[in-house]
């Protein structure tokens, strides 16, 4: 009796799960996708400065570019508090444990700037001060988690709209949305290197004091897109 109990609900419910596939199925839909795209300005540009004594030959000490750095990026607006962070310490001094007698210290510091134009500004005077080993690790748009549902909603109208454009030449009407996929929000842009996405342009009858003119990062490109399936009624 247990056996055709739990038989008969098997059934049903393989039962229940077929109606509503074929029901689904069965209905008039209309399925379609729209992608929209924008291009955003980044606003957290992240720096990785090396400061070694090889670059000097060993005249300077890391300590002594390391105070000349901090009085450069205050001088040029930069909070060292908030936005200059040490690196990772356990290699900061790696070629003073390997050369005991040849000691030539080597830092990493990680910078956040907040525009491209700072950013050339802090490549420039760093350069100046004999500190050449820099480079753009990554950058980020800081209203990306907004930008994201403002996309998103964008596409779902976009979906909508298309949808109506399909069905009026049929004089049919557009029903209730029976399904949404959501694809992953997609980046094109980033940006690595030395200076990487940075274009810069000098004046070359100026000094060698002379600041950048004009200097950019090239825009990051954000991608969404969504599926749609409507009944058609």
């Amino acid at each position: 009796m247990k056996k055709l109990l739990l038989t008969t609900v098997f059934a049903l419910v393989l039962f229940s799960g077929f109606s509503q596939t074929k029901n689904f199925i069965d209905q008039p839909y209309l399925e379609t996708s729209a992608k929209v795209d924008t291009l955003v300005s980044p606003d957290r540009i992240y720096m990785n400065i090396i400061i070694s004594e090889s670059d000097t030959k060993g005249k300077i000490s890391v300590e002594e570019l390391e105070n000349k750095m901090a009085d450069h990026l205050k001088s040029i607006g930069i909070d060292i508090d908030e936005q200059l962070k040490l690196g990772d310490l356990a290699s900061n001094f790696k070629k003073y444990f390997l050369k005991q007698k040849d000691v030539l210290k080597t830092k990493n510091f990680s910078l956040l700037v907040y525009d491209a134009l700072m950013a050339g500004k802090v490549i420039m005077g760093l350069e100046k001060l004999g500190v050449s080993n820099i480079n753009i690790d990554r950058t980020e748009y800081s209203k990306i988690e907004n930008l994201r549902i403002d996309l998103k909603s964008k596409a779902i109208l976009k979906g909508k709209q298309q949808g109506l454009a399909l069905l009026e030449p049929l004089n049919q009407k557009l029903g209730k949305v029976i399904f949404i996929s959501d694809f992953n929000t997609r980046f094109y842009g980033k940006v690595r290197g030395r200076t990487a996405g940075i274009q810069v342009a000098f004046d070359e009858k100026k000094t060698n004091n002379s600041e950048p003119l004009d200097i950019q990062f090239d825009k990051i490109k954000v991608e969404c897109e969504i599926n749609m399936k409507f009944i058609i009624e």
